[in-house]
């Protein structure tokens, strides 16, 4: 029998040569070998609201990006980076809303493009949490749907009334009578347009509960909902308009305006509805309100665009808090701020007749360029 003597080992710097070309060699393969587009599948969504389309990857993709089309073609591209396409891919038949698609591989990343039918009201990417797949969300909206979101019905909510007076000026201002004024001449505006109907939660000077607006606007099928407000601040030098939609407030001057709404729940009989209002509330509240907060965002944006352009106001910009009054208003929301009581020339504006009607007529025409886009979005 052989017997292994010392000189039978492999030399030292031998097994270090192999042990660095296996590293070396496992680095390369590593480096090299990319995540593959092994099929595209199309299944519809789980609200029957549009399709999910699947792109089905060998590995994690590390980054992926949508891009616009760059033609007239009404469509949807994502690349994924650092991705190639499996010479054996399967890919399935398209379901509507995609008309047709195309991938293509260049430069070693994979780009995939949608052609989409005129159904289509909002498309996003995004990881399968269960797999390494890569899913894109094409949300449509039926015939049924396309009606019902015609913005037909606009509820303006002015705030406060009653016992809760809200804020107050140097001369004797009171909010309450501020807003209920500016929301009688945007009413009488928005009146003006076809097909439109408006609907109050007070037109008298009475107290209504903040859950119970929401309720209100809800039951009337409301389509729109606009709270009515004016600002105070500890420092008179104060000025400006901002306006709000539903979140989580990112500032603590945000915050502040927040807490000074949410407060006139002490007026009301039962504030025990709103122990459910949480941050925790607020965040499923967020995902679950998605789509309508995004166009509350836009709807916000151009309120402060024609304060700042038509009016000469100052524009505070748009901002999120968690307004009680906004959580139960199924439908884009937005709380407008019209100025700071606190501060005398800003008290003198609102209060009077002049100052009334400019900010109706901005807010009128904010409301009007959002519905023509809104509706161009959903029927074109």
């Amino acid at each position: 029998m052989h017997r292994l003597t010392g000189s039978s080992y492999l030399n030292p710097c031998l097994l270090r040569m192999v042990f660095l070309s296996a590293v070396l060699c496992t680095s390369w393969f590593a480096h090299t070998a990319r995540a593959q587009v092994t099929r595209v599948s199309f299944s519809p969504r789980s609200d029957d609201a549009g399709i999910v389309v699947r792109l089905h990857t060998s590995s994690r993709v590390q980054a992926f990006a949508e891009a616009p089309s760059s033609d007239a073609e009404n469509s949807f591209v994502i690349t994924l980076f650092n991705t190639r396409l499996d010479p054996l891919r399967v890919t399935a038949p398209p379901l509507d809303p995609v008309t047709s698609y195309r991938l293509r591989e260049d430069g070693g990343h994979t780009t995939i493009r949608l052609a989409l039918d005129g159904n289509v009201v909002e498309t996003s990417s995004y990881r399968d949490a269960g797999s390494t797949d890569i899913l894109i969300g094409i949300r449509t909206q039926s015939p049924v749907d396309r009606a019902r979101w015609v913005l037909d019905t606009i509820v303006i909510d002015p705030g406060h009334g009653g016992q809760d007076l809200g804020a107050r000026g140097p001369h004797g201002e009171r909010e309450k009578d501020i807003v209920l004024a500016v929301a009688k001449k945007l009413g009488a505006y928005l009146k003006q347009l076809p097909d439109v109907e408006v609907v109050f939660t007070r037109t008298t000077d009475t107290f209504v509960p903040l859950n119970e607006r929401g309720r209100l606007a809800n039951e009337a099928g409301g389509k729109l909902f606009v709270s009515l407000h004016a600002n105070s601040a500890p420092d008179r030098r104060a000025q400006g308009t901002e306006t709000f939609f539903v979140g989580m407030h990112k500032s603590d001057a945000a915050r502040r305006v927040m807490e000074r709404e949410n407060e006139v729940i002490r007026f009301e009989e039962d504030a025990s509805v709103y122990e459910q209002y949480s941050p925790g509330d607020l965040v499923r509240l967020q995902l679950a309100q998605s789509a309508y907060m995004r166009h509350s965002e836009t709807l916000a944006s151009e309120i402060q665009s024609q304060f700042r352009d038509r009016v000469g106001r100052r524009n505070r910009g748009v901002k999120q808090a968690g307004f009680y009054v906004l959580w139960s208003a199924s439908m884009p929301a937005v709380l407008v701020e019209l100025g700071f009581l606190s501060n005398s020339s800003e008290a003198r504006f609102m209060a009077s007749d002049e100052g009334q009607t400019y900010l109706a007529s901005a807010i009128f025409r904010s409301i009007r360029a959002f519905k023509e886009s809104y509706e161009k979005g959903i029927h074109d």
